[in-house]
Formats: structure tokens, sequence, C-alpha cells
């Protein structure tokens, strides 16, 4: 599993996307914690309770606000 570290424009962590071999995609915050879920093969966006989101990759958008 490969991990980006996503940080803001202080340079400051405020997330991590893991990719797995399959391509899903748990999105993590600062403190490592699942924030949502993208699966490539619906190409649907899940929040951390598994409810969707929207269509697409919106991992980065969700840990930007939260």
């Amino acid at each position: 599993m490969s991990r980006q570290i996503l940080k803001d424009a202080r340079h400051r962590i405020i997330g991590y996307i893991d990719t797995a071999p399959d391509g899903r995609q748990p999105g993590r915050d600062e403190r490592l914690r699942i924030v949502a879920h993208y699966d490539p093969r619906s190409n649907i966006t899940r929040d951390e309770r598994l409810r969707n989101v929207g269509y697409g990759n919106l991992i980065a958008s969700l840990i930007g606000c939260g």
C-alpha cells in the first residue's frame, strides 16, 4: 500500500491518502482517523460511515475541509 501525504500552504500535514493494490483509497486526517473511502470500480466516494458523498475521487476535498 502506498501513502500520499497532504499538506496545507504552511507545509503542515493535514491528511493521508493510502492506495491499495486494487486501487481503493481510504483517506485519513492528520490523526490517522478515516475520513472517506474511494472505490475506483464504482467511482464513488463515501464518508467514514460509508454514506455516498459523490462521484469521483473527492477524498482530498473532504480532508481539506475537515
